[in-house]
């Protein structure tokens, strides 16, 4: 984005921060908070950076925007210092209002903001999360969902499908991991 992270994480800490933004006008606005910002799809730009380097790689609502969002991983894994970690932030699709939409009105809407965004090329669960993160060669640290649903509506069906949708409840989840040694690969 424009770089409201990296300057919210700025404000209070004294650390070096690097960008890579889609949008060529929001990577320039990125340029006024960010030690260094490439602008372009991270596919494009991800040679660019140093191995080994980074102690913390944010993926904050991006991987569910790329076409092979593994591979991407696969990549970012050796950017990372040996004590380096990834966090993201992916909408959950099993969210109960989007499963609510899908099985009980028979609807699959594209919006323009939201789990099913309209520039959303990929679809993910928790379950789906671990899996691509262990198939790009990490352990996850974390793994847990954020943003509940406090609808009474979540409830009664919860209650109903015995605890089916217990993981409906949360409109994203927050993945912490570490690439895993070179030994479990």
């Amino acid at each position: 984005g424009r770089g409201g992270m990296i300057a919210l994480v700025k404000e209070s800490n004294t650390v070096e921060a690097w960008g890579i933004e889609y949008v060529e006008d929001q990577a320039k606005s990125a340029e006024e908070v960010a030690d260094r910002v490439y602008s372009g799809a991270i596919e494009d730009n991800l040679d660019k950076l140093p191995d080994g380097y980074f102690d913390v790689i944010s993926c904050l609502d991006v991987l569910e925007h790329l076409t092979y969002p593994e591979e991407v991983l696969r990549k970012i894994r050796s950017k990372l210092s040996p004590e380096g970690v990834i966090i993201s932030s992916i909408p959950n699709v099993r969210h109960f209002s989007n499963m609510y939409n899908l099985l009980v009105r028979h609807d699959w809407k594209y919006e323009v903001t939201g789990i099913l965004d309209y520039t959303h090329l990929r679809f993910f669960t928790s379950k789906s999360i671990l899996r691509m993160y262990n198939n790009a060669g990490y352990e996850i640290i974390m793994n847990e969902g954020i943003n509940p649903a406090k609808w009474w509506k979540y409830l009664i069906v919860n209650i109903f499908t015995l605890g089916m949708f217990n993981d409906g409840k949360y409109i994203q989840y927050a993945t912490v991991a570490k690439a895993a040694s070179q030994a479990k690969l």
